[in-house]
């Protein structure tokens, strides 16, 4: 295991910044996700760190080594790429045995390693098959097994399962925890998926435009976004982002109290939500669809699309101009065309200056 880390590194291509002044530590035995949207910069960065593109400037370090001119063969990591690359004429033994043959590691330890590897991903009875012979996940296993079989310090992992069906990525998902619990090492995963990233990662690194965004645990890029950027990124259906005006009230008890003015909501907002540089001004308020909450409150709204999948519905409202969305119980008795009433877990709300865009909650856990 090792840790990696990024100082100040950037990269550009002519007049394009990449990846701009990127400080990120990874400890020894983490699982993070570099998350964001296509062009934000995650696959560059992991490519950095594998050898194959050079920094425009910083350092990277794997352990104790800064390796910003070591070659990729001699930085002891191991890459599981978006396709298989599996090689189609040998069987799954061979493609597991390759990097151990390239190394000069004879028998019988290359087979004992090859046979360990297999049975920690369940491909003993799969040794003698071609990767023609394998469905999806299993091809997927083999190009991890070739990776962990070198017993690299860090496994680098880039969009590993894009190419497989919903149910099989799901299946995958579960099969990578567990794995990373098993052999503790070190991994970094590339992913566009946010459910990806929230159900596997100890970190999430969140990137757009090639600027890191927050870095945190799963719960506190839901749970406390540190911008704009990350509440609507993450978060399935996304957050509720609305304008509007943050009003000071006053308070006799000396505590600042304020309201939001968005559109159509009018909020009192508790005594200790925001943070010590919240001040009157403009705003953006942030719903998350599981906080409006339907059938009662002062709140009015007509019902657009309803979505309903079965153990959920999601409902689409329009609050006097203000779009909101919904995560109801599959079972509400709603239909488009209708006006509700809702309420609001005023305590859930989040509040991001206009201007910078910054999250303005106080730094606390959420009940």
């Amino acid at each position: 295991m090792a840790e990696v880390v990024f100082e100040k590194v950037r990269k550009t291509f002519g007049s394009t910044v990449a990846v701009n002044d990127l400080d990120l530590t990874i400890d020894e035995g983490e699982f993070v996700s570099l998350l964001g949207p296509s062009g934000c910069g995650k696959t560059t960065t992991l490519r950095m760190l594998a050898g194959l593109e050079e920094p425009s400037g910083g350092t990277i370090r794997i352990g104790d080594r800064v390796v910003n001119s070591v070659p990729p063969a001699k930085r002891d990591i191991a890459m599981v790429f978006q396709s298989y690359a599996l090689y189609p004429h040998m069987t799954v033994g061979k493609n597991i045995a390759y990097p151990l043959k390239k190394r000069g590691i004879r028998e019988p330890e290359r087979s004992e390693r090859v046979m360990a590897t297999a049975r920690l991903l369940e491909l003993e009875t799969l040794l003698d098959r071609k990767p023609a012979q394998l469905s999806g996940g299993q091809q997927q296993r083999v190009a991890l097994g070739r990776a962990m079989v070198r017993e690299p310090q860090v496994f680098l992992l880039d969009e590993p399962l894009s190419n497989l069906d919903a149910r099989l990525r799901a299946h995958m998902r579960a099969e990578l925890i567990e794995l990373h619990r098993r052999i503790g090492r070190t991994m970094i995963y590339v992913t566009h998926d946010q459910l990806e990233a929230m159900t596997m990662s100890t970190r999430i690194a969140v990137m757009n435009a090639g600027v890191l965004q927050q870095f945190a645990t799963p719960a506190d890029i839901f749970h406390r976004p540190a911008n704009v950027f990350v509440a609507g990124f993450i978060g399935s259906p996304a957050m509720s982002l609305v304008e509007g005006e943050l009003v000071g009230s006053g308070g006799g008890d000396g505590e600042r109290r304020f309201r939001v003015h968005c559109g159509a909501l009018d909020v009192a907002l508790p005594a200790g939500l925001l943070n010590r540089s919240a001040a009157p001004g403009p705003i953006s308020l942030g719903i998350r669809p599981e906080d409006i909450l339907l059938g009662s409150g002062h709140h009015t709204a007509a019902v657009g699309v309803v979505e309903r999948t079965g153990h959920e519905s999601i409902v689409r409202l329009e609050a006097q101009g203000t779009p909101l969305i919904v995560r109801a119980p599959g079972d509400t008795p709603i239909e488009s065309g209708e006006t509700v009433r809702f309420s609001l877990r005023v305590e859930r709300l989040h509040i991001f200056d206009s201007t910078t865009g910054l999250r303005l909650n106080a730094d606390t856990k959420d009940s």
